[in-house]
């Protein structure tokens, strides 16, 4: 009875995963994310497989693996590839129908002398202005009546990007929008002045206050509420509407004290064009100021100017093909820095593996020799870089002994003890390389040191008393026994040293930044830069804007040889398993 509950109960809870999966499935299809939408269908159809089908049931336990590999794996994976072939970056944020959206908002100012000066009026409750408001607008002799403003469109923080009323002609001191009669209430005192507005609809009342007016005095200690209850969340970007007059709304001349009205910038139409000998009818943007058709190529729409030049006016992202791929060689103002770059990378990676290498395997063949006192001392000291946190030792040794001025190695070993000219460790590019390959290779050692000094344990000490029988000195005994007995179990371990210190991004990027810069680069590429670190600062910190896209070919460039690498790394482990045999 028992197991019947539980089998109920697991059909249920797998009804109700699969209910929630496909609803988030379908809603990220609708958002725009196909990508992660797929990848939620195949670990659906996998995961149902696994637990319906009695085939499927060792593998349930895999099911968390499963989740973690498509999300934080292969999802990232396709993501990056995806995005090498557009466009993605500054300018080139949003959607085509986000950008065609975006144009068909903008205004601009008709040269018309017209300025609309007006009073704000608010509804009272409980002795306190409240959001509900209406404007009465002056020009000239002529007055016009706007209601509260409805939000349209907002963007990611909730902050109004498009706000829209109507407004109209004042006649009698009666006004009719929305069928609601709007009745203007004027002072006994001052006829020329208004102290109400009723609002009547359906038999029943509003009343309006006179609240505000930046041309009455006596209403500026209002101005407060009014800016940042009313104005910032309504009128900053409102357009008041009329069937017959222009659009009016604030401007950049008057600020937020008077309006002025205003047209479309941009408006859609359609023109006949010939492709390959046919008509063809396309959709286009038109400048209502100027006439112009405005050009669509390459993920940007331009404005024509009269000189023939074109300005972008918009951008959205689109697929380039192989552009990004072929900018790093084709170019040579990218592919200079970029080949460079990829050299230093290699040589940066090559240079720490064989450094840590060999002051680790030299300290390892001291610490194995059983005839030196204290080696757990030693050990336990030599270990202390390695279990130091990488970015403190990296901050100690940038600002306490690579610094120009007052760095321990220029203040007292180059100039008090040499009397030499201070490095400029950090400003110069050979020294700069200098100095990140100290500190990784001071970083490297205790790791390198530690793996040696396993690998030496691991060798009969039979050998080496056979070999000296055999008459064999020590090096003979080290270059016939102990490197290729060692390498067995190290080489693996080096190439895999090798892959990390090829995307080491942490250590260059705290020391030197990357720095100093490449004279000749159009891009913010440093002469200790490496590949992954040329890819952050493209993607994030560039001076000519952001480049996702371009960044992302990098990425799949170093993907590509990391896989290799890791190719290599299994073939040699596949080797020495072979050798052992």
């Amino acid at each position: 009875m028992l197991y019947a509950f539980f089998k109920v109960l697991g059909w249920i809870l797998l009804a109700i995963f699969n209910a929630v999966a496909v609803w988030s499935a379908i809603s990220l299809f609708g958002s725009g994310m196909p990508g992660l939408g797929v990848i939620l269908v195949i670990l659906i159809i996998a995961i149902d497989w696994m637990i319906i089908r009695p085939g499927g049931y060792p593998y349930r336990y895999t099911i968390p693996a499963l989740i973690l590999l498509f999300v934080l794996t292969l999802y990232p994976i396709y993501y990056t590839v995806d995005v090498a072939f557009t466009n993605y970056g500054t300018g080139h944020i949003f959607t085509r129908d986000q950008v065609v959206e975006s144009l068909l908002k903008q205004y601009a100012p008709l040269d018309t002398g017209e300025v609309y000066s007006y009073s704000v009026f608010v509804q009272i409750k409980d002795l306190h202005p409240t959001e509900k408001f209406v404007l009465l607008l002056y020009h000239e002799d002529t007055l016009f009546l706007a209601t509260t403003p409805i939000i349209e469109s907002v963007d990611v923080n909730g902050i109004p990007t498009l706000t829209r009323s109507n407004y109209q002609r004042v006649a009698n001191d009666k006004a009719t929008i929305d069928g609601k009669v709007y009745q203007l209430v004027r002072s006994f005192r001052e006829p020329d002045q208004y102290i109400a507005i009723e609002e009547t609809v359906a038999g029943q009342t509003v009343v309006y206050d006179y609240f505000f007016s930046f041309e009455d005095p006596t209403t500026l200690p209002n101005q407060r509420f009014f800016v940042s209850n009313l104005y910032a969340r309504f009128l900053d970007k409102v357009i008041l509407d009329h069937p017959s007059l222009p659009n009016i709304r604030f401007g950049t001349r008057y600020g937020f004290r008077k309006m002025i009205p205003v047209q479309k910038k941009y408006v859609l139409d359609t023109k006949t064009y010939e492709v390959d000998g046919k008509a063809v009818l396309r959709t286009v943007f038109v400048d209502t100021l100027t006439g112009r058709t405005l050009e669509e190529r390459d993920g940007n729409f331009y404005e024509i100017q009269d000189d023939g030049s074109r300005v972008i006016v918009g951008g959205y992202v689109t697929y380039v093909g192989l552009q990004n791929f072929t900018k790093l060689f084709a170019d040579p103002r990218l592919s200079g820095p970029f080949i460079r770059i990829f050299n230093w990378t290699f040589v940066w990676a090559s240079l720490s593996v064989l450094f840590t290498f060999i002051i680790g395997l030299m300290l390892a063949m001291v610490l194995n020799d059983r005839r030196l006192r204290g080696r757990k001392v030693y050990r336990t000291l030599l270990i202390i870089p390695w279990a130091i946190p990488a970015f403190i030792s990296v901050l100690v040794w940038r600002v306490g002994w690579f610094n120009e001025t007052y760095g321990v190695i220029n203040k007292v070993l180059i100039t008090q003890i040499f009397g030499g000219e201070p490095i400029r460790w950090l400003g110069d590019a050979f020294w700069a390389k200098v100095a990140v390959l100290i500190v990784n290779t001071w970083l490297g050692f205790p790791y390198m040191m530690t793996v040696c000094l396993g690998a030496l344990q691991s060798i009969p000490e039979t050998m080496y008393e056979a070999a000296a029988i055999d008459g064999a000195r020590r090096f003979k005994q080290f270059w016939k026994i102990t490197l290729p007995l060692l390498m067995t179990s190290v080489a693996p371990l080096l190439v895999g040293a090798f892959a990390f210190n090829f995307n080491n991004f942490v250590n260059i990027y705290l020391l030197t930044r990357g720095g100093p810069a490449m004279p000749d680069s159009i891009t913010n590429a440093g002469s200790t830069d490496i590949l992954i670190s040329y890819t952050y600062k493209l993607a994030f910190q560039s001076e000519r804007g952001q480049d996702f896209g371009y960044a992302a070919a990098i990425s799949v460039f170093i993907f590509v040889i990391v896989a290799g690498i890791s190719y290599v790394n299994f073939r040699l482990s596949g080797a020495f398993e072979e050798t052992n045999r």
